[in-house]
C-alpha cells in the first residue's frame, strides 16, 4: 500500500464517519502526546537508551464503534530520523453478552506502519537504497470483565497477524533471515483497576491505580530488518502501573512506570564477545522506563 492508498483509506473512513456522525450526533476523541524515557515496542528498544515522544489523535464515533487512530514515534536525539514512524489504525469496537458471566469486549482493526523518510513502494536494491520497510497488520483484541468474578480484574487476549507492505524488501523476501514481519503474535494480559479510596480516604473515589501485566508468544512478528529475529517463542513479560489525573476541562495527565523481563535474549557471536545478531526481542534481560501522557478529550 502506498501513501496515496493510506490517504484514500482515511478519506473513505472519514466519509463513513461523517454519515455515522450525522446519524448519532456524537463525536468523541482525544489528542495528546506521550513521553517515554525509553521507547519499547513489543519488547524491542527501538531507539536504544534514548527517550522518545509519541503525538497521537484518536477519533471514536460513539454509538457506532468505528474509530481512527494516528500515532507518531520520534526519538529525542539525532541519528534516528530514518526510524521515525507513523501508525495509522482503523478499528471497530463492540461488546456482547453484557449480562452474562462471559461478557466480552472486543476490538477488530487494521494498522499500517509508515516510515516517512523511506520509500513506501521501492524494492531493496543495495544497503544505500534499502527501499520500503513499511509494515501492515490486522488484529483482534478481546477482554472479559466478568469472567473471573473479581471487580476490576479483567483478563484480555490479542492476536496479531503481520506482513510486509512490499515483498522484495528488507522486511520481506530480501531479508537474510527470510522475512521478519510475516508472522503471528499472541498477547495475554491481565489488568486490575484498584480504587485508591479503598486503601485511604485521602484520595477521591474516582482515583484508580491501573495495574497491568502481559506476556507474549511471538512467532515472526518482528520489524527489525537486520541483525535480529524472533522465530517462535515466549519473548517477554511486561508489567506496568498507571493512573489518570483529571485536570478539568477535558485535560488528563497519565504517568506510568513499566518493567520488562526478557525471556528470549540470546545473542549470536561470530566474533567472541561481539554479538552480531539477537535471537529474541532484546539483548537486555531487564528493561525499565517511565512514561507521561498528556491528552485533551472531547
Amino acid at each position: 500500500m502506498r501513501k496515496e492508498g493510506i490517504l484514500l483509506a482515511i478519506v473513505m473512513f472519514l466519509c463513513l464517519a461523517g454519515v455515522a456522525w450525522s446519524q448519532e450526533g456524537k463525536l468523541h476523541g482525544a489528542v495528546g502526546v506521550t513521553y517515554d524515557t525509553k521507547y519499547v515496542w513489543r519488547g524491542i528498544t527501538v531507539y536504544g537508551q534514548k527517550s522518545a515522544i509519541h503525538p497521537f489523535v484518536d477519533i471514536d464515533l460513539m454509538g457506532t464503534g468505528f474509530g481512527l487512530n494516528v500515532t507518531g514515534h520520534r526519538a529525542n536525539a539525532s541519528g534516528y530520523e530514518i526510524s521515525e514512524r507513523w501508525d495509522y489504525t482503523l478499528y471497530y469496537k463492540g461488546a456482547c453478552c453484557n449480562e452474562e458471566k462471559y461478557a466480552a469486549r472486543y476490538m477488530l482493526g487494521y494498522r499500517y506502519f509508515n516510515y516517512p523518510d523511506m520509500s513506501s513502494h521501492k524494492e531493496f536494491t543495495s544497503p544505500s537504497e534499502p527501499g520500503s520497510v513499511d509494515l501492515q497488520e490486522v488484529f483482534a483484541a478481546f477482554s472479559f470483565p466478568s469472567v473471573i468474578g473479581v471487580k476490576g480484574l479483567v483478563p484480555s487476549y490479542v492476536i496479531v497477524k503481520g506482513w510486509p507492505s512490499n515483498s522484495n524488501t528488507l522486511v520481506g523476501a530480501a531479508n537474510p533471515n527470510g522475512g521478519t514481519y510475516s508472522g503471528v503474535a499472541h498477547i495475554f494480559m491481565l489488568d486490575y483497576a484498584l480504587q485508591l479510596s479503598e486503601l485511604t480516604t485521602a484520595v477521591p473515589p474516582e482515583q484508580v491505580l491501573n495495574l497491568h501485566i502481559e506476556t507474549v508468544y511471538n512467532d515472526g512478528v518482528d520489524p527489525r530488518p537486520m541483525g535480529a529475529y524472533t522465530d517462535g517463542d515466549w519473548t517477554h513479560v511486561l508489567m506496568g502501573v498507571t493512573t489518570d489525573f483529571n485536570l478539568g476541562g477535558g485535560l488528563i495527565l497519565t504517568p506510568g512506570i513499566y518493567y520488562q523481563i526478557t525471556m528470549e535474549d540470546d545473542g549470536t557471536e561470530l566474533i567472541p564477545g561481539v554479538p552480531t545478531s539477537t535471537r529474541g526481542v532484546s539483548p537486555d534481560h531487564d528493561i525499565a522506563w517511565f512514561s507521561m501522557t498528556a491528552k485533551y478529550t472531547f
